[in-house]
């Protein structure tokens, strides 16, 4: 067995891990915001903390009561990255993942007005007992091979990364 189906067990069991024991999520619709900046893409890494496996996914989480999509997009960038944003406008709106915990992801292109970016926090304490946000970084929309073997193989965030690349008008490298 290869490396990329390797990864896509990992991530499956770990979505069947947080099912176990969250349970099916209310919540109906991730709400992302894709913080965009000179050609680059900031990305948040979890880190499990009863495993220490890692992954990165694009800053966002569930609407809370009252609040707008777009609302909730801002507030979750600034929770999770330390940063300020304006949203530019819907980039995507979709299907979430068949096992996931969301069934429907909405991706908002955002840009950074304020902040600086740094690992922020989780707020839902179920959530915090069993992931750290623990990093961010800035990844070349240009320069996939740049990404790195973690992001290159993650069966969630990569395949998201090449629609991206393509609504933006960035074009896959040849490897």
């Amino acid at each position: 067995m290869g490396w990329l189906p390797v990864r896509a067990l990992e991530a499956v069991g770990r979505i069947l891990e947080l099912e176990k024991r969250w349970g099916k999520m209310a919540r109906h619709t991730r709400y992302q915001g894709l913080i965009v900046e000179n050609d680059s893409v900031l990305l948040i890494k979890h880190t499990e903390r009863a495993t220490g496996r890692s992954y990165w996914i694009i800053p966002g989480g569930g609407l809370d009561d009252d609040e707008t999509e777009e609302e909730c997009v801002i507030r979750e960038v600034r929770e999770e990255t330390n940063l300020d944003v304006e949203i530019e406008r819907l980039l995507f709106d979709e299907p979430g993942h068949p096992n996931g915990v969301y069934r429907r992801r909405k991706t908002f292109l955002c840009k950074p007005v304020g902040g600086h970016p740094s690992p922020g926090f989780e707020p839902e304490v179920e959530a915090s007992e069993r992931y750290a946000i623990t990093e961010v970084r800035w990844f070349d929309l240009r320069q996939e091979t740049d990404w790195g073997h973690d992001l290159l193989t993650d069966p969630f965030t990569y395949p998201q990364l090449v629609n991206v690349r393509k609504e933006l008008g960035y074009f896959p490298t040849q490897s």
